[in-house]
């Protein structure tokens, strides 16, 4: 494939690209071959794909066989009962719920809301589950009751795994979802899911091989992932340690379970959304020792002096800074005043030297990566009040949050020369695009010189009359 006149991202001008073996093999004035296929740019933004840092695809891929339960869609307790009255009497299984919707759920409230059928509505957050009686009674029909239940009350928390064994549950397909990610010009991700293991990589990759899965991806997990082997197309990544503050692991094994991600020569991802747990990880990290590229994820609550620990650590952080839009008028309710500008900082990193990076959280956040870095710059919540203006980023440094490579976070991706044909045409030039940051501005996603998304009102692509290519 021939890409005509396009304006490279990085580079002044405009430029032809020809796409060979899923690489660029040329950039230039380049005359078509005979029968080549061409995609004329006519001079609009060609950028490397966007690669989304942090992102669950399994729980994304479920989302779309479930019932919303949460801010925006649903905001208080009648619309909740209205939400859960669909008809049916198979599983009921919501999603994105938060107590600001009806307060913390127990049984008893589901049972008025939604008697005749089982129902499990998963919190906002991810660890906990809320069951209605006939939920209750279905699943513990099927196992015996894990730890993490209150029976009493219907609550389930960090018990997924024993919920999918219970449920019989096979991972989702990733037809669909792989599909969308390509309407926003998304051609890699890294699955950040901590309980990855050998069984779900095994998933990932025939996913892959079936078609189901277009993008390239790196994955987060368990220790035991790094028994799984890796493909050109399927990367096994960091060592993901999931923090809660209400129960924070044992610190000696905290420290343990960082070194043994070292010695398998993983780095550590560490999840940390109050400060108390990102106080309770950089001192971990830095009593395991430093491996290059441990990471904290979220890094939600972040003051000036954590800042430097983690720029003095020469950590990475992958941030989401939609989360200012989706949940920041939450956040002003809930939060004290003094911390509000303490969230989801973005500027404060990038001045301190720290890394950077984004990701959806998706499903816990919405996948569109052009969403968020509208939101990078603007930093307003959905009732546009802006939330740490000094954090705002330009339209060049939040799509650079989307362009690092996701081995080396330390790295822009870009078109050159023997790199992945895996790319993202806008429909307009760059000058252009940067005004208005939308998912509409995404014409053309490329992987491995194929094309995965071609927005339906664009030319297609032509077929070359070009010389004949060479004996």
């Amino acid at each position: 494939m021939l890409i005509r006149d396009a304006e490279l991202w990085g580079r002044h001008g405009l430029h032809d690209v020809r796409i060979g073996n899923a690489t660029i093999a040329e950039i230039g004035a380049l005359v078509p071959l005979a029968g080549e296929d061409i995609l004329d740019a006519a001079g609009c933004a060609l950028l490397p794909g966007l690669h989304d840092h942090h992102i669950h695809l399994a729980a994304l891929a479920a989302k779309h066989m479930s019932v919303s339960c949460g801010p925006p869609d649903v905001a208080d307790a009648a619309g909740l009962a209205e939400c859960l009255s669909r008809p049916g009497d198979g599983w009921l299984r919501g999603i994105g719920y938060h107590e600001c919707v009806a307060g913390m759920l127990d049984s008893a409230t589901l049972d008025r809301m939604a008697p005749d059928r089982p129902v499990r509505i998963q919190h906002r957050s991810g660890r906990m589950w809320f069951f209605n009686s006939a939920g209750l009674d279905a699943i513990l029909a099927l196992a015996e009751p894990p730890p993490g239940l209150e029976r009493e009350t219907g609550r389930l928390f960090d018990e997924d795994a024993w919920l999918r064994q219970a449920l019989g549950s096979v991972p989702p397909s990733f037809a669909g979802i792989s599909a969308e990610l390509a309407t926003l010009g998304i051609t890699g991700v890294t699955d950040m899911s901590p309980s990855n293991d050998p069984a779900m990589a095994r998933h990932f990759a025939a996913q892959q091989a079936a078609g189901a899965l277009a993008q390239k991806c790196r994955l987060a997990g368990t220790l035991s992932l790094a028994e799984a082997p890796s493909t050109d197309r399927l990367a096994i990544g960091p060592a993901k340690l999931h923090l809660h503050e209400a129960q924070l692991p044992d610190y000696d094994a905290a420290v343990a379970f960082i070194a043994a991600a070292h010695r398998q020569d993983r780095a550590l991802a560490v999840h940390c959304t109050t400060e108390t747990e990102l106080v309770f990880a950089l001192a971990a990290i830095e009593e395991a020792g430093i491996l290059r590229g441990d990471r904290i994820e979220h890094a939600s609550v972040a003051p000036d002096h954590l800042i430097a620990e983690i720029a003095r650590l020469g950590l990475w952080v992958v941030s989401q800074p939609h989360f200012i839009v989706e949940r920041g008028d939450q956040y002003r309710r809930d939060i004290n005043a003094d911390t509000l500008p303490q969230l989801y900082r973005l500027a404060a990193f990038r001045d301190a030297g720290v890394i950077l990076a984004g990701g959806s959280d998706a499903p816990f956040g919405d996948v569109d990566p052009w969403a968020a870095m509208a939101a990078a710059l603007s930093r307003r919540t959905r009732d546009g009040v802006r939330l740490g203006a000094r954090e705002a980023l330009s339209a060049e440094e939040a799509l650079d949050l989307y362009l690092a490579d996701p081995a080396d976070l330390s790295r822009q991706r870009r078109i050159a020369p023997g790199a992945p044909a895996d790319l993202c045409l806008l429909g307009r030039p760059w000058a252009e695009a940067r005004e208005r940051l939308t998912s509409e501005l995404v014409r053309c996603t490329i992987i491995d010189g194929r094309i995965v998304h071609n927005r339906i009102d664009q030319a297609p692509v032509e077929r070359g009359r070009g010389i004949d290519p060479p004996a």
